[in-house]
């Protein structure tokens, strides 16, 4: 059931920031969802209950991460719990559909901070459960370090590093090769007498992972 007015429709947008409309001629805004006070301080929240938002769509969860991403909004409480509760559903959607909003993630001003909420809330075990197993103990020798921690103070690095001139500007292949380049060390791990541990070979089984999920 679709509804039968304006407010119906705002509705069932994903975020209350895409549910403001003005009426065409008169030009009357219509915001019955609060979403120029969200878009002001920042606040990711949804029109209806971010439950049955995101089981009407799904791709709706990735898209969240994507806004953190690119516009540094922050989430509301509800929204991640219903994120984490709901995050296998993701497997629902096509590839082609779930590729295009992780591009536009790694492409943000903040990737960080969305890969770290698709961590969170699970749904990185879905679409890129290699990025989820970087999170291994560490051997209480502390003889390495956290490989997930590592992997986005490297993509961060990297960024710091893109040319911003005209020409510049966020670079896809840069960022996810920061990102992905010790995705084979969680299969590759072994502990050494004296409490060493070892990583041999990683960098060719995390060649093939990455072909593989790319």
């Amino acid at each position: 059931a679709y509804g039968d007015s304006l407010a119906d429709d705002l509705r069932r947008r994903d975020f209350t920031m895409n549910a403001m409309a003005v009426s065409v001629p008169g030009h009357e805004f219509s915001d019955p969802y609060g979403g120029l006070r969200d878009l002001a301080t920042g606040t990711l929240r949804t029109p209806a209950d971010p439950r049955e938002s995101f089981a009407d769509d799904p791709l709706r969860m990735l898209r969240a991460a994507r806004f953190v991403s690119q516009l540094g909004v922050t989430p509301t409480a509800d929204v991640v719990a219903a994120m984490a509760e709901l995050a296998p559903e993701i497997g629902r959607i096509t590839a082609e559909r779930v590729q295009v909003e992780l591009t536009k993630l790694i492409l943000g001003a903040h990737p960080r901070r969305g890969l770290e909420l698709l961590v969170d809330t699970g749904l990185a075990d879905v679409i890129l459960p290699e990025l989820s197993a970087l999170r291994m103990e560490i051997d209480e020798h502390h003889q390495h370090k956290d490989v997930y921690a590592h992997s986005l103070t490297v993509l961060d690095r990297a960024i710091a590093l893109e040319d911003s001139g005209p020409d510049g500007g966020p670079d896809l292949v840069l960022r996810l090769a920061a990102l992905l380049h010790d995705v084979g060390k969680p299969a590759t791990r072994r502990h050494e007498p004296r409490g060493g541990v070892s990583f041999h070979h990683h960098e060719v089984v995390g060649a093939k992972l990455v072909r593989a999920r790319l």
